[in-house]
């Protein structure tokens, strides 16, 4: 399986990050790309550059303002003159009877769903690689690849068709996806990162043609909190093209592979023609976000799994911080993929 990846993605080094009212360095560091590449050599996966593939692909997903917002934020942060080191909402506006602000201030509010996605000085460029990266690899299972891995980060399953959030800026797997969705009828994204991919069930919430299932810790105790619950199937064109199978605090592997073939069962009767992984290696026992505890060798058994479901697919890399067993969870689940394809 060929890996795309870009050494552009270290312009992005977040450091603010809220827990609880306590202010820590991110997890979500450029050291993530360092351990996640070894794990690819390890793999001896061929390592792809990304073709720039422009702000269309990102157009599909975002909405105009959303992406002249994140790309200008910074120059206008900047010129306020008593701005802080990073961009960092103080206002959200939920959107109740809201008029869309002018200032930046208020834009940073108004696009930004939490704390946990400052921007900085190289953000949008990051954001902007992660997204070839992710097209690139779409293309090559378009261009007749069987599977292929797109490094990206920042992430983006949180990314809302209009906000960042949870560390995401512009959401990668769901970008693949609209890509592939030009040769395919029909397009899964399975989430399999530990916190839900709410901003990929948002975009596709009212849409037949994208089937959006995630496997998560439950969201009455973990990120993001408000979504993610069983009940949510989606709504008009959309109703039945979402599922949520949330697992309680500190499921292992068996009862993740349990999740695993519910997912499964529902992809078979949906009759997709292409799959997108939203890969979060963030359901590790040893992930410093702890929600679930999947073993190394659980993550191979995850891969055999998703191989045997038969479909193209694209990888696409969203949670997994840093761990010392990063790396090997990687080469796991990409090795049990290729043994079971």
């Amino acid at each position: 399986m060929k890996a795309v990846h870009t050494e552009l993605h270290r312009s992005h080094d977040p450091q603010f990050f809220l827990v609880r009212g306590l202010v820590k360095r991110t997890t979500e560091q450029p050291e993530r790309v360092d351990r996640l590449l070894k794990g690819l050599r390890d793999g001896k996966h061929q390592l792809v550059e990304p073709t720039k593939f422009g702000q269309g692909p990102r157009a599909r997903i975002h909405s105009p303002e959303y992406l002249s917002f994140l790309s200008e934020a910074w120059e206008a942060w900047t010129a306020l003159g008593d701005s802080g080191p990073e961009m960092i909402g103080n206002i959200h506006p939920v959107r109740h009877a809201a008029t869309y602000p002018t200032h930046i201030v208020g834009k940073l509010g108004w696009h930004t769903a939490d704390t946990a996605a400052p921007i900085g000085p190289g953000t949008w460029a990051a954001a902007c690689a992660a997204t070839d990266v992710a097209v690139t690899a779409a293309q090559m299972v378009m261009d007749g690849e069987d599977a292929t891995y797109a490094l990206c980060r920042p992430p983006g399953h949180h990314a809302y068709r209009d906000m960042a959030g949870g560390f995401c800026f512009l959401n990668n797997s769901a970008i693949a996806a609209a890509h592939l969705r030009q040769k395919h009828e029909r397009v899964v994204i399975l989430d399999v990162d530990v916190h839900h991919g709410n901003g990929t069930q948002g975009i596709f919430y009212a849409r037949p043609d994208v089937y959006t299932i995630s496997i998560h810790a439950d969201p009455v105790a973990y990120y993001p909190f408000v979504w993610g619950y069983a009940h949510e199937h989606g709504e008009g064109p959309g109703l039945g093209t979402n599922l949520n199978i949330p697992l309680a605090i500190g499921t292992g592997d068996d009862g993740y592979m349990q999740a695993l073939d519910v997912a499964r069962k529902a992809i078979e009767s949906f009759a997709p023609s292409a799959l997108v992984v939203a890969l979060g290696l963030d359901a590790s026992e040893h992930d410093p976000l702890k929600g679930l505890a999947v073993t190394t060798p659980g993550f191979r058994r995850i891969g055999q799994a998703i191989a045997k479901m038969g479909l193209p697919t694209v990888f696409v890399q969203e949670g997994g911080y840093l761990s010392d067993i990063l790396g090997a969870n990687l080469t796991s689940v990409l090795a049990g993929f290729e043994e079971a394809r």
